[in-house]
């Protein structure tokens, strides 16, 4: 079973794994109602995409 001969040092370690951090993804503001969504996706809020309704907008039901 194959063993390392040297320790690996923290800093060999860490420059290894620099490129496993998490980034954030792109998020801009529909330009219907300003939520924050993501790019290239319909708008959850209003369901406006590129200045057109894609998705009807569901009423929330009210008890009488």
């Amino acid at each position: 079973m194959a063993v390392p001969f040297r320790r690996t040092s923290k800093m060999k370690k860490r420059m290894r794994r620099s490129h496993q951090a998490l980034s954030v993804p792109g998020m801009t503001t529909c330009p219907n109602c300003g939520e924050l969504i993501l790019s290239h996706r319909v708008c959850s809020n209003c369901g406006y995409y590129k200045g057109k309704q894609v998705v009807a907008k569901k009423e929330p039901k009210t008890e009488e």
